[in-house]
């Protein structure tokens, strides 16, 4: 059977062991070497970032957050182990994992990883499907002769050099469509790397529960648990046309994954629709100067991705939380594209002075949608602000020097608020 040393690369008849370094770190399948779609995942990337950076963190539990308000954006694995998950309320996390550092996220550094893994991948394929800043598809077809290597052997490549050039670990699924290569990179996490083949698929899936298929919610998975499909092997039973009588198009979608068919190729470029930032505040806010440097912080780390991504948005979003959880969001679209601070900030600012403030507030973002080429950006200036022109040069010119001395070479004073 092929077989895979992950650490040193070897390639063998399969083993316990690598014949080469004696790892035990192998990888071996029938498929191993006939295989090319992929999925990696970073393991609790933020967390990962924030420990390779300061290893006064590394044997603890870390969380990616805000204070006790706020959600958890990402927990390590340390912490998991006791129960804390994505998207869970500060307060509940602390209650399960009490000894946990919370450290606030740095949004500025996780992309820049995310790029220079980006750019690893580059080097493997050009057809790569990102689904965040941590994890991607990646199609590896035909390109075994360009590397003289085959697809499993580059992916071991990849988290390797990723480990080492980087600090970061990831974890591969390997298969032969996106749907099962994804369900693969989470059977063996951290530092995984798992493969299903097309021979087994059907075997593989049977007992699995339905809620590994992506997409499926809360209220999807309860539809399915009251038609009595709660495996794969319960769906596979399901006459087609009867799935599609009972769930509409997502029923022809439900019997195919059910197979194990995807026939979904990956996308090099997804439509963005939209690029926003918010934060929950640890404590309650009425304070309007308080909530300016707020509204300032967002439209700059939004102006900051849209230039990272060459693009522009026509349209500005607030959106406010009050202390009595009610949501309420605001929008109005600009006669042109923009992609720059002072623009979407002065926007954003322009809303929240329209709106009646009778309770704090615990949450606040901004959001730019609409989106154009950055070409298109920043052109038909503003006849009730003359002074609009001159402050987006200087926003230029700001980051060209930010771009040569670093980013806190320049800093506004509402930023400080």
């Amino acid at each position: 059977m092929p077989a895979l040393c992950r650490d040193c690369l070897e390639t063998f008849d399969a083993g316990r062991r690598c014949p080469a370094c004696r790892s035990p770190r192998v990888t071996a399948h029938p498929e191993l070497f006939d295989l090319s779609i992929a999925h990696m995942d970073c393991d609790a990337f933020y967390a990962s970032v924030e420990k390779r950076d300061n290893p006064d963190l590394r044997d603890k539990p870390v969380i990616i957050g805000g204070g006790r308000r706020g959600v958890v954006s990402t927990a390590c694995y340390i912490a998991r182990i006791k129960g804390v998950r994505s998207a869970m309320p500060m307060f509940q996390a602390l209650k399960l994992c009490p000894e946990a550092v919370v450290v606030r996220g740095r949004m500025d550094l996780y992309v820049e990883v995310s790029r220079q893994i980006r750019a690893m991948m580059e080097e493997m394929t050009p057809a790569i499907e990102p689904l965040s800043l941590d994890e991607a598809f990646l199609d590896l077809t035909g390109t075994a002769r360009a590397h003289g290597a085959p697809p499993a052997v580059m992916l071991a490549r990849l988290v390797r050099r990723m480990r080492e050039e980087l600090g970061i670990t990831g974890s591969i699924g390997l298969s032969h469509n996106k749907f099962l290569a994804k369900i693969a990179s989470d059977l063996d996490k951290p530092r995984g790397f798992s493969v299903i083949g097309v021979a087994e698929t059907m075997e593989f899936l049977s007992d699995k529960p339905v809620r590994l298929i992506w997409g499926i919610g809360e209220a999807g998975q309860n539809s399915l648990n009251k038609a009595g499909i709660q495996t794969f092997a319960d769906l596979a039973r399901w006459d087609r046309q009867a799935l599609q009588d009972r769930f509409g198009a997502m029923g022809d979608r439900l019997w195919h994954l059910a197979r194990g068919q995807d026939h979904r190729v990956v996308k090099r470029d997804r439509a963005v629709k939209g690029i926003s930032n918010e934060t929950t505040f640890s404590d309650d806010i009425a304070d309007p100067d308080l909530l300016d440097g707020h509204i300032w912080r967002m439209s700059e780390k939004v102006a900051g991705r849209l230039k990272a991504k060459g693009i522009a948005g026509r349209t500005v979003t607030l959106k406010l939380k009050r202390s009595d959880f009610k949501l309420l969001t605001r929008r109005i679209s600009l006669p042109d594209g923009t992609q720059t601070a002072d623009r979407i900030y002065h926007t954003a600012r322009a809303l929240y002075d329209r709106m009646e403030h009778s309770l704090p507030y615990r949450l606040l973002g901004v959001g730019v949608s609409d989106l154009t080429p950055e070409a298109q950006a920043d052109r038909a200036g503003n006849l009730l602000d003359p002074q609009e022109a001159q402050r987006i040069e200087a926003e230029k010119a700001t980051d060209a020097i930010r771009a040569r001395f670093g980013k806190d070479a320049i800093l506004k004073g509402r930023s400080l608020r």
